[in-house]
């Protein structure tokens, strides 16, 4: 990212082009500072209005911008020549006010956009007049890697070289709204920022302004690239982590450790107050132990990465629901009760699955999602029916779901209660129950059972029914 202050000797202003859109020349401006390079695009217009302004406050000299012209301003040889003249008019322009840099010269270069010191100072002056109500009336905010990566760098410059003569600037109303954040989006890009050659991927952050964070989202942006999480890990409740490219756990706990491996971790790295994580959108393969640095998780998201088996979640005693959507799943243990005999909802959406005995003994259970799998069978329902919580259950997406009077004979096994299930997010309506009904007694029939009324439904009495 560009720094004006560190590089005003090396600044490189040229127009090497120009386009014409519509009938209206713009004219290419291309900005260097040290290694950073942009475009930005103006009409003669915007150079004349610059010109004003810089005459007026800056006693910069009125003959030098290359003059207006009504008539033949269009044609070629005349653009040409404008733009040789606006290039030389900027370059002297910059030679006589760098050492100030005032501010419509920065905008009018995009040093807003590019450069830390000018980007910064235009998040203070919102901040300024903005900072009260997008805190009170805003669910998040988002910054890009790109402004994380300015403040970053200003708080390792304690004091501006150039003067700021308006308080509205003050970086202070930057760490001032940071410091009340309560929901912070941090946005990255897999593409150069803006028309620069700035990689946001690149660029490294730090954390320590945000004082009370509760929320936190990281979205397409490397977790190795931040170097301090300040109290982060005191403060955060709900965190999530997309499209990073993540391969494990710890990748996230230890983020800013050299060697990341859980026999170096300590209290530090313990995440306090974390209930919700949502990982989705990775590369995680496995579960790894470095879970266990986020001991209260009550909710685990981990939708669309690439595992293919539930590990180390004991580690994870306040666990409650359980999100494994779109991974590798085709198998699950038998045992799989002893490692989430906790758990009240359970995604499995979008496997390979085709059997439902793994979740024969999860008596916690009240909702299943194993939609879009490769349940074939009706008989692999019976495996959950005596799950005595057990209320929402999603099997739409699989062939099972196809065959005739698929709702009647995926609720038979749930016995009386069939009418509390909702299958497929809707509850069965009477004529199901009335035919569930039937495929019970058909049942109790062929098996040759003694069907049991309660005291409600009739007096008390068995009677043998003869085997057919």
């Amino acid at each position: 990212m560009a720094c004006f202050l560190m590089n005003q000797e090396d600044v490189q202003l040229s127009i090497p082009s120009f386009e014409t859109t519509d009938g209206v020349t713009f004219y290419v401006v291309e900005v260097k500072i040290g290694t950073v390079e942009w475009t930005v695009k103006h009409r003669y217009s915007e150079f004349a209005e610059l010109h004003d302004t810089l005459v007026l406050d800056h006693c910069v000299e009125k003959d030098i911008l290359p003059p207006k012209k009504l008539i033949g301003n269009k044609s070629e040889t005349f653009v040409e020549k404008r733009r040789l003249g606006l290039e030389t008019y900027l370059n002297s322009v910059y030679i006589y006010l760098k050492k100030i840099m005032p501010r419509p010269l920065a905008i009018f270069l995009e040093l807003n956009v590019y450069e830390i010191f000018f980007l910064l100072q235009n998040l203070a002056c919102r901040f300024f007049t903005e900072g009260v109500s997008l805190l009170q009336n805003s669910k998040s905010f988002t910054y890009n890697v790109v402004q994380m990566h300015a403040m970053s760098e200003r708080l390792k410059q304690p004091c501006p070289s150039l003067e700021i003569t308006d308080k509205k600037y003050d970086f202070s109303h930057v760490l001032d709204f940071n410091s009340h954040l309560k929901d912070l989006v941090i946005q990255g890009s897999d593409t150069t920022y803006g028309t620069s050659n700035i990689d946001p991927t690149t660029l490294s952050i730090e954390l320590s302004s945000f004082k009370t964070l509760e929320h936190f989202t990281v979205d397409n942006y490397p977790l190795d690239k931040i170097y301090n999480m300040g109290n982060l890990r005191d403060t955060v409740k709900v965190l999530e982590v997309h499209n990073t490219k993540l391969r494990n756990i710890i990748e996230l706990t230890m983020c800013e450790a050299v060697h990341k491996h859980i026999t170096s971790a300590n209290d530090s790295h313990v995440w306090l107050k974390v209930t919700h994580l949502d990982l989705s959108d990775n590369q995680i393969e496995v579960i790894d132990e470095a879970i266990k640095l986020l001991p209260h998780i009550e909710s685990l998201v981990l939708n669309n990465n690439r595992l293919r088996e539930i590990s180390n979640i004991t580690l994870l005693p306040r666990l409650s629901q359980l999100h494994l959507a779109s991974n590798n799943f085709t198998l699950l243990p038998e045992n799989l009760h002893t490692k989430l005999g906790k758990i009240v909802f359970i995604d499995l959406s979008c496997n390979n699955l085709t059997s439902l005995a793994s979740f024969a003994k999860l008596y916690c259970l009240e909702g299943l999602d194993v939609s879009c799998n490769r349940i074939e069978n009706i008989q692999e329902v019976k495996h959950i029916g005596n799950l005595p919580c057990l209320e929402n259950l999603r099997l739409t997406g699989n062939p099972v779901s196809t065959i005739v009077d698929y709702r009647v004979k995926v609720l038979e096994p749930f016995g009386k209660r069939a009418a509390d299930i909702y299958l497929d997010n809707e509850k069965p309506n009477q004529k199901e129950l009335d035919t569930v009904s039937v495929l019970q007694a058909l049942r109790i029939a062929r098996e040759g059972k003694s069907p049991t009324f309660s005291t409600s439904d009739a007096p008390l009495f068995s009677a043998e029914i003869p085997t057919v």
